[in-house]
């Protein structure tokens, strides 16, 4: 006699919810996907809400767990050009090839429009309906596991914030965006700036406005995409630019702007990045203020559903640590799912967030709190950037921190941070430190 198949129900279909669904989906489940747009307009009615980055192979490997890279082995970034500018000018660069663990970015719209069009190949019953609490109340009712991977229609009400977690009570970054297209991924795009190219990532970082990245992206219609992600200091210049943003054209004027004013190494290879004719919703603007949420949410006749992605932590995107933590909190889930045999109760959703939170969750809030420059880290900033302008290995070993954030847990003291410089260039902080000069002027390759 066969076993009756479990049942799950995920509300909200965006990237949490669309991976947690396929997983659930080929673990065994019967599976109903809510959301209240359909996959049309998922793909091509909604903003570019993300660059769904993965730093390297733990993200990668956990997303493998759910579906395998549909994106093929040409969509990796190889390296990260680093730029410190203060308001005199530059500080100090660094640019180091990072192959063993490369970056993808991919727009999240297709990425999430690609595991949805899997869930429903295989199977899985996915509807279009708003999910209010008391639509939520009858879905848990005939579930056995219930996910919640959206806030909206009052959702976000079912997990307080966890104040023990919980760091930031105001807005960090705000935050601009937009996709365009224009550049190759060869050496000549940004080629001045290194030997990767167009195969790198661009990060500019003003330590008086705010932080601009330019990168590669797999965008959802066109070839060759790239991203602008600014983060802007609250109440600061740029932010005020930011608010004067209301479409993909003017965006791409603000950060052409901002370059012209504050980076003008840059401009003309930023000025060949265009519009795509295809996406008028290629764009972002807005501000999120970084909390956790409690896992654990009860209906209002009691039953317990679990919190996902977004709905359990809201990271300031940084540090890019969202999609990553949206891959290695689903695998671990699923790892899970597939090996319990009872009841899917409070407690056991409790202590699946746990020890994602102690695995992974907390590190990945750290880094993020790194990147933003919280006081909690100056030490870190003090020591760590300086050694990665003087030493590759050690600029490495900052980005590894991006794929590893927990590593991050054991580099709190400044004792550990300088053993975590001298481990990873193989010769004494110190010495390393002390050959450390700004500089007066960024490095520019001449072509060859």
């Amino acid at each position: 006699m066969s076993e009756t198949k479990r049942t799950a129900a995920v509300v909200g279909a965006g990237l949490a919810g669309a991976s947690a669904a396929l997983g659930l989906l080929d673990a065994g489940f019967a599976v109903t996907l809510y959301s209240d747009k359909d996959q049309k307009t998922l793909r091509d009615g909604v903003p570019a809400t993300g660059t769904a980055i993965y730093f390297g192979k733990p993200s990668q490997d956990a997303d493998a767990e759910i579906i395998e890279n549909l994106y093929g082995a040409d969509t990796f970034a190889s390296g990260y050009s680093f730029r410190i500018y203060g308001g005199d000018g530059p500080v100090l660069e660094f640019d180091p090839e990072i192959v063993h663990f490369l970056t993808q970015s991919i727009d999240v719209r297709k990425r999430t429009d690609d595991r949805l069009t899997r869930f429903i190949a295989r199977g899985g019953n996915f509807v279009v309906e708003p999910v209010t609490l008391d639509k939520l109340d009858l879905i848990a009712a005939q579930a056995d596991l219930t996910l919640i991977a959206t806030g909206k229609y009052g959702l976000t009400d079912l997990f307080p914030i966890d104040e023990t977690r919980t760091v930031y009570k105001t807005v960090q970054r705000q935050l601009l965006t937009v996709q365009l297209s224009g550049l190759d991924y060869g050496p000549d795009s940004f080629g001045y700036r290194s030997l990767g190219g167009g195969k790198h990532d661009h990060l500019n970082a003003h330590t008086e406005f705010g932080e601009i990245f330019v990168g590669p992206l797999v965008h959802k219609d066109t070839a060759n995409g790239w991203v602008i992600l600014g983060f802007a200091f609250p109440d600061k210049e740029w932010a005020q630019r930011f608010d004067t943003a209301t479409d993909a054209a003017s965006t791409r004027q603000v950060f052409l702007d901002i370059f012209r004013d504050y980076f003008p190494e840059d401009l003309a290879e930023v000025e060949k990045l265009q519009l795509i004719p295809t996406d008028s919703h290629a764009w972002l603007k807005g501000a999120v203020i970084p909390s956790v949420r409690k896992a654990v949410g009860f209906t209002r006749s009691g039953k317990p559903v679990a919190a996902i992605g977004d709905a359990a932590i809201i990271f300031d995107p940084i540090a890019g640590q969202g999609a990553q933590n949206v891959s290695i909190q689903i695998a671990a889930l699923l790892r899970s799912v597939r090996s319990h045999k009872g009841a899917f109760t409070a407690e056991w959703i409790a202590q699946q967030f746990d020890l994602h939170w102690e695995n992974h969750g907390f590190g990945a809030t750290e880094v993020t709190r790194l990147f933003l420059g919280d006081p909690k880290y100056a030490a870190h900033l003090e020591l760590l950037f300086p050694a990665a302008a003087v030493s590759t290995k050690v600029a490495r070993a900052v980005f590894r921190l991006l794929s590893e954030p927990s590593l991050l847990k054991k580099i709190q003291t400044r004792e550990e941070v300088e053993g975590y410089i001298t481990q990873a260039a193989g010769e004494s902080a110190a010495d390393i430190l002390a050959r450390f000069e700004p500089v007066k002027q960024f490095s520019r390759r001449e072509a060859i």
